[in-house]
């Protein structure tokens, strides 16, 4: 069984020891036991459990949400990880809804934009713009 340090166990997880270090501060992943005047060495399981970590990650999982899958890897939990995979996709959903919001009001700004050239005022700054309070008086 090959074994690592943490510099190398972050190369070969390719993530970098600072992300290992808060993982395991996390509870993501285990602190090895340190020998007696020696290093910390991981294994190929704790290569696989980082990798798995980034994945979830870059697809949009908490880390309260891994360390639930991470509990629930023994196969007799697929309907929970389900559950939070589809909160996970209402979540998507949501924001991309809002997203495609975000590009109409844009494509109308800049298309204001376009056919003012010239004038004085911006439509796109003064779109955003708050409006001002009446004075007092």
């Amino acid at each position: 069984m090959r074994t690592f340090t943490i510099s190398r166990l972050a190369q070969q997880a390719g993530v970098s020891v600072e992300t290992i270090r808060f993982y395991q501060r996390r509870g993501l992943l285990a602190q090895p036991e340190k020998p007696s005047g020696g290093i910390r060495r991981y294994g190929e399981a704790d290569v696989a459990r980082v990798q798995f970590i980034k994945a979830a990650q870059r697809i949009g999982f908490t880390l309260g949400e891994i360390v639930q899958l991470l509990q629930w890897d023994d196969g007799a939990h697929c309907p929970e990880a389900r559950a939070i995979a589809a909160r996970r996709l209402d979540d998507v959903r949501r924001r991309l809804a809002d997203l495609q919001r975000i590009e109409t009001a844009l494509v109308q700004l800049v298309g204001q934009c376009e056919a003012r050239r010239g004038t004085v005022r911006c439509p796109l700054i003064a779109a955003l713009r708050p409006p001002l309070a009446p004075a007092a008086g």
